[in-house]
């Protein structure tokens, strides 16, 4: 089985600065360098704009949350949750 881990990110959409889009380029960038790692299993967008959903593979909490800090619009958290996974199929 493996471990994964759910991390739903919603931001701050009221205080979101005006090079936003370029913040948002970056992020992508580091997503992608983080999937072609293997550390993300997949990445959702949320339908709201105000918000991913993340799955990270084979990795634990701490390091979840070691990662999403990382992130260029971690400084426009409003909220983060975690919640482990165990793959079944």
């Amino acid at each position: 089985m493996n471990n994964n881990i759910l991390a739903i990110l919603t931001i701050d959409t009221e205080n979101l600065p005006s090079n936003f889009q370029e913040i948002i380029k970056h992020e992508q960038e580091v997503l992608a360098q983080w999937k072609s790692e293997g550390l993300v299993e997949h990445l959702f967008l949320r339908q709201t704009k105000n918000g991913a959903v993340i799955i990270f593979k084979d990795i634990d909490e701490a390091k979840a949350r070691e990662l999403m800090e990382k992130l260029p619009l971690y400084q426009f958290v409003k909220s983060v949750e975690y919640l482990q996974l165990m793959k079944q199929f």
